[in-house]
């Protein structure tokens, strides 16, 4: 696997969308070269144990499949792979019982001895969601977690972008290819040029074109999960993808942890159901620091407050006192974006600075 024309012919074969792991693993059995495997005739892949209908559908596709043009295209757009057997593959996925054989990604796809942990949660959470999510990931970050999620609109938008707003290092796991023409949403195209920014990565086991069908996110569920010592939902309703990816924590034997919410909101079905599975009840980063067995709780509160200020944050701490001022008003007269000043208040909070009393009024400490 580690040489190169085997490779490039295993990201070829990888680009048949019939060929899943099963079908590659046996072609790489049967075929210690792989260009001898990309070339084969039917009788050949027959006696790999392909079903007839794949492997004719397979020549078909053939025809018009160019290993060297998609190597061009991986190189030009900065997309590299990662195969199972290589060193840099991540450590806990290939620990899984079918980790893709192939990863694709840009950006730094593993850290040695980093700790990942995924948060996912709905597309269309609510205003406590968003608080816990932006909190919860910022907290997370800080305190060395390496956050996972699937670049998804919704909780994984708000966690990537609470982990970007600290500079600090996320993965994105997609159900398409990472090509430009293929990323999916669009709407986080900037979003993901951040992540790689910031020295995080987009990773993906399908191939360059990739569309954004309904059987690949299940699939790229089971990554998030498989790359992550813990998987927290925060907002899920009775069926979301976050439910899916839960169940395959499981499954992997990590640890599964939900953020309790309100028994009359359809998104805390979810997470409220996990919990009387036996998932671990989350409102403070110390329920998951404790049930990892991490002894960071207290360098966590020490450091909160060696992180220096920033402009933002003079700003903010000079407008606040002990009387509670909304966070409407703080943008309003701190003349700073609604981003700015919710992605600063959320790290104030993390730092003891200030504290919301409910309903964003904000206080100093």
């Amino acid at each position: 696997m580690a040489n190169s024309e085997n490779r490039k012919f295993l990201i070829a074969l990888s680009h048949f969308p019939k060929f899943g792991a099963k079908s590659l693993a046996k072609l790489i059995k049967h075929f210690p070269d792989l260009g001898n495997a990309f070339s084969a005739t039917l009788p050949d892949f027959l006696k790999a144990g392909l079903r007839e209908n794949i492997a004719l559908e397979f020549l078909d596709f053939r025809r018009n499949l160019c290993p060297d043009r998609i190597f061009e295209r991986l190189e030009k757009e900065n997309i590299r792979t990662v195969t199972v057997v290589d060193e840099e593959y991540p450590p806990l996925l290939k620990e899984i019982f079918d980790p893709p054989l192939l990863l694709f990604y840009k950006g730094i796809v593993s850290v040695p001895e980093e700790i990942n942990f995924a948060v996912v949660g709905t597309r269309r959470f609510t205003s406590y969601g968003q608080r816990i999510s932006e909190k919860l990931t910022a907290e997370l970050s800080l305190n060395g977690f390496t956050i996972v999620s699937g670049l998804a609109l919704g909780v994984d938008t708000l966690a990537h972008n609470a982990v970007v707003g600290l500079n600090k290092r996320t993965l994105a796991v997609l159900g398409t290819g990472i090509d430009s023409r293929s990323l999916y949403p669009p709407a986080n195209r900037y979003l993901a040029e951040k992540i790689v920014a910031n020295g995080g990565a987009l990773i993906s086991e399908f191939p360059l074109g990739a569309e954004p069908l309904a059987f690949h996110f299940p699939q790229r569920n089971r990554v998030i999960a498989g790359l992550s010592i813990g998987t927290l939902v925060i907002e899920a309703g009775e069926k979301s993808g976050a439910l899916i990816t839960a169940r395959f924590a499981l499954e992997q034997n990590r640890e599964v942890f939900a953020v309790p919410g309100s028994i009359f909101s359809p998104v805390s079905i979810g997470p409220n159901n996990l919990i009387k599975q036996g998932a671990k009840s989350v409102t403070q980063i110390e329920d998951i620091l404790e049930t990892l067995d991490f002894k960071a709780i207290n360098t966590y509160i020490d450091n909160k407050k060696m992180i220096p200020k920033t402009e933002e944050e003079r700003i903010i701490a000079e407008m606040l006192d002990h009387e509670p001022r909304h966070i409407n008003e703080i943008i309003r007269q701190s003349r700073l974006t609604t981003s700015q000043i919710s992605s600063t208040l959320t790290i104030m909070e993390i730092k003891g600075m200030v504290r919301d009393i409910g309903g964003r009024n904000y206080i100093l400490i």
